[in-house]
């Protein structure tokens, strides 16, 4: 049997990868969101170009059951949109007024199905991420609440909307918090990008033997996943009966220098790193995979260079184009 499935922020990055595994399975795909994806065209079988946080808009997207919906359309961007405290109203307005309408017109057709909610490790408490080495990142960590962002407290909220629904109106709810997921056709320019793309473009863009530019001293930690890790992760979260929330990242811990100087050494360039003042988030954060292997049998194991590699061959690729 065909399954009818909704991808909502399916013109972004993570979105637009889902809808292509989805039609992969032989899904029927109804994808929406404020444009199309920007490097492809979609393969979603609809695709409504509309503000998911208008209630009329949401209301005639539930005009079939669908046996699941995934719920990744959110206000967000880099370090540079979240940690400078310039978009924090939009943010918590856009993105929780998205999951209110999801929720409440999903509810009310009688047409959600199982619904997945896309999470992130920005819920995690400042406190447990002082240590670049150290990080806490374990699931039952969220609490004492201090995400060090708005946009980690508008998630922690929407996990806690997701988890109500699912108590008071049976709906299956499925919650994953993903850990900087990064590839090609991602976000790589114009200040919403994240560490791994803006660092191909600068690599990409800087001349051999060059200097870039990285914020703070550069030792700051991440872990980054690679997005087709992700939507199989996704996947076996899905087809699961674990509702969640799990992290979805990778344990492969780099500081912000060495990133720099593992692309750099994919672009087979040398570059100089020039520490600037800029928004940094928190000092040290990476997946705990603990419970996913527990739940799902699976994590991901992935070499973060393979990624990267994929990941500089595309962005190098724009930025030549706009030469």
């Amino acid at each position: 049997m065909i399954k009818n499935i909704l991808v909502c922020g399916a013109g972004g990055f993570i979105g637009s990868h889902l809808v292509q595994k989805l039609k992969n399975e032989g899904a029927w795909v109804r994808g929406v969101d404020l444009k199309s994806p920007e490097y492809s065209p979609t393969v979603a079988d609809e695709f409504v170009i509309g503000d998911l946080r208008d209630q009329e808009v949401v209301q005639r997207l539930f005009d079939r059951r669908f046996d699941e919906v995934y719920q990744l359309a959110a206000d967000m961007g880099g370090a540079g949109y979240i940690f400078t405290g310039d978009h924090d109203a939009d943010v918590m307005h856009n993105s929780a007024s998205i999951n209110l309408n999801i929720l409440h017109y999903g509810q009310k057709s009688g047409n959600l199905g199982k619904t997945f909610y896309s999470s992130s490790a920005c819920i995690y408490p400042e406190y447990n991420q002082l240590d670049s080495n150290n990080p806490k990142c374990f699931e039952d960590s969220a609490y004492p609440a201090a995400p060090d962002s708005e946009y980690g407290w508008e998630k922690l909220f929407s996990e806690r909307l997701y988890l109500s629904y699912a108590r008071n109106y049976g709906i299956p709810v499925r919650i994953a918090r993903f850990h900087n997921i990064f590839g090609p056709e991602g976000t790589w320019k114009g200040g919403k990008e994240k560490a791994p793309a803006a660092l191909c473009r600068k690599i990409a863009e800087a001349t051999d033997g060059g200097e870039i530019e990285i914020w703070g001293d550069g030792e700051q930690t991440r872990s980054f996943l690679y997005i087709d890790e992700c939507i199989r992760g996704v996947r076996k979260l899905m087809d699961s009966n674990f509702q969640g929330p799990v992290n979805i990242g990778s344990e492969e811990m780099v500081t912000i220098n060495q990133l720099a100087h593992m692309i750099a050494k994919i672009a087979e360039k040398k570059v100089t790193l020039k520490h600037i003042e800029g928004p940094l988030g928190v000092r040290g954060r990476n997946s705990d995979n603990r419970l996913i292997r527990q739940e799902l049998h699976w994590a991901p194991d992935a070499p973060l260079a393979d990624g990267l590699a994929k990941t500089y061959l595309w962005v190098n690729g724009q930025v030549e184009e706009l030469k």
